[in-house]
């Protein structure tokens, strides 16, 4: 356990709500609340049972005014979410009573707590580890039921399962090592070559298993990207529109009518996507419709997934040529829609651009037609068809980065094995790999990096 000071902070989401928490966390969060809080018959609540509640009142602490009627819960540590003593203040809810409890808590000697300070703490004391206390608030910010799953599961510690037996493989190895070149003399059994590299390449295999699916898992944790992009007037506001079932953007024959990009959520069996409806591009003079045809191109280049979207019932012309040359780099799905009219447009001329034609679909968005045929698209091009929400997944960016240069770094103590033979030198990239291990759980990680990891989170978690 960590000496710290005591620290407070809401709890809740700020608003009009059945109730507000005032969280207090620290050695005197008990002593702290005490000297507000009035119960029945004037009882205090310095002889409250942890895991216990008390109703009562708080008061101002310098006049004893009344604030506001209150149930205040105790948590002793280290049996708690920071593994301090911690004070829950259970108010009514409402910006301006929840303040004000809060202010005569700081009044009385806790400080303000920074982002993410709770949660920064439980790992500082041990009872999380880094990938869990991340886990946190991926749950907090999870989009679908599939993401704040697999956030859950890495608050129970899935990653540092997985992790931890192999840091501990790497350490078993070094430390041969060591003793081997260290005391020669000794009775030792004799590390060599021969004997590490199969255990390395075990432990490099061990890694590719677990970032096997990692690209999947940052989809699952953050989502997709996906923008429409096509001509004026070939329908893309409409593909829109029948995606979130809903009439978000306004649809005419004038071409121009969508003049800035429209964002959109919706979910594919689970998965989070943004759909990102664009202004047509096309050559105009239009200023304002040139500043909407110039963020098209940024949030092409920003993008998963682009839709292009032609008019079948027209031939291809050089504005759609351009298009294509702009996202043929990109991963895209061609839609060729008003497929209820006369189909003019030359597909063997689209596959003369070198695009793929293996994701073309046919759409009538006036009839409806192709709309599945879309969703069952995106999950073949990320999800090879089917999306699996058991399976375990590296869904974090930093962990993946990580991985990578472990596995990096083992790689390196082979070449290191199999040119030199000396495994004193091979003994310094298992240790770098041990190390980038670390970084995942929080064993070895720079405190800079702790503190930017956590100024992410929200007050108050």
């Amino acid at each position: 356990m960590k000496e710290f000071d005591t620290i407070a902070a809401v709890a809740t989401s700020p608003g009009e709500a059945g109730i507000s928490i005032i969280r207090i966390s620290g050695e005197n969060s008990l002593k702290i609340v005490n000297n507000i809080f009035r119960g029945k018959n004037d009882r205090k609540l310095m002889d409250i049972k942890s895991y216990s509640m008390r109703y009562g009142f708080i008061v101002g602490k310098e006049n004893g005014e009344l604030i506001d009627e209150v149930i205040v819960s105790f948590m002793k540590g280290p049996k708690s979410y920071t593994a301090e003593d911690i004070v829950e203040i259970n108010c009514h809810g409402g910006i301006i009573t929840t303040n004000k409890i809060l202010e005569e808590v700081i009044k009385c000697g806790a400080r303000l707590a920074e982002p993410g300070e709770f949660t920064k703490r439980a790992f500082l004391n041990n009872r999380i580890d880094l990938s869990q206390a991340e886990a946190v608030i991926d749950i907090i910010r999870a989009k679908t039921e599939i993401s704040m799953k697999s956030a859950l599961s890495q608050a129970e510690g899935s990653i540092s399962n997985r992790v931890n037996p192999l840091r501990e493989e790497l350490l078993d190895i070094i430390a041969r090592i060591e003793a081997t070149v260290d005391y020669p003399e000794e009775d030792l059994e004799e590390m060599t070559s021969d004997k590490i590299t199969p255990q390395i390449k075990k432990i490099i295999l061990d890694i590719e298993s677990i970032l096997r699916n990692s690209d999947e898992g940052k989809i699952i944790r953050e989502g997709l990207n996906i923008v429409i992009v096509g001509k004026p007037n070939v329908g893309k506001s409409s593909l829109l529109n029948s995606l979130i079932h809903e009439n978000k953007a306004i649809v005419t024959n004038i071409p121009g009518t969508t003049r800035d990009v429209i964002e959109e959520y919706i979910n594919i069996e689970g998965i989070p996507i943004k759909i990102i409806d664009t202004a047509g591009i096309r050559n105009t003079e239009d200023v304002v419709e040139k500043i909407g045809v110039e963020k098209s191109k940024q949030k092409i280049n920003e993008a998963n997934l682009v839709i292009l979207m032609l008019d079948s019932s027209n031939e291809l012309d050089e504005l759609d040529e351009e298009i294509i040359q702009y996202i043929k780099n990109k991963k895209y799905i061609i839609l060729l829609n008003k497929s209820d009219l006369n189909a003019k447009i030359d597909l063997n001329h689209i596959k003369d651009e070198n695009l793929n034609l293996d994701f073309v679909i046919k759409t009538s968005l006036k009839s409806g037609i192709g709309i599945k045929d879309i969703k069952d698209c995106i999950k073949k091009l990320f999800f090879n068809g089917e999306i699996k929400s058991d399976n375990f997944l590296v869904t974090n960016t930093r962990h993946k980065e990580a991985l990578i240069k472990s596995k990096d770094s083992c790689i390196d103590a082979i070449n290191t094995l199999n040119n030199t033979q000396a495994i004193d030198l091979a003994s310094i990239d298992l240790r770098n790999a041990w190390s980038s291990l670390g970084e995942i759980t929080g064993d070895t990680i720079e405190e800079d990096i702790i503190h930017k990891i956590f100024s992410k989170f929200c007050l108050g978690k």
